[in-house]
């Protein structure tokens, strides 16, 4: 196979590993597409996931940090 550089061996061991190496070129092109837009979508939802996560937190936050402060002045 000759020296290979990092950037090769990783895409020759993925196509290796996912049983890539016997597919045609057009094969291969499809699973990639199919790859990517999941990652895609595990991406999306789970920033989206994350920002409502975090929203919720502020806001429980700063409405109970509104609510001790009256509950001193009561």
């Amino acid at each position: 196979m000759g020296e290979m550089n990092w950037v090769s061996r990783k895409i020759h061991l993925y196509n290796v590993t996912m049983g890539l190496y016997m597919l045609d070129w057009w094969e291969r092109c499809l699973f990639n597409i199919m790859v990517l837009i999941l990652l895609w979508f595990i991406c999306f939802n789970g920033s989206r996931f994350a920002s409502d996560v975090f929203e919720r937190w502020i806001y429980k936050w700063t409405v109970g940090q509104r609510d001790m402060d009256r509950s001193i002045f009561v």
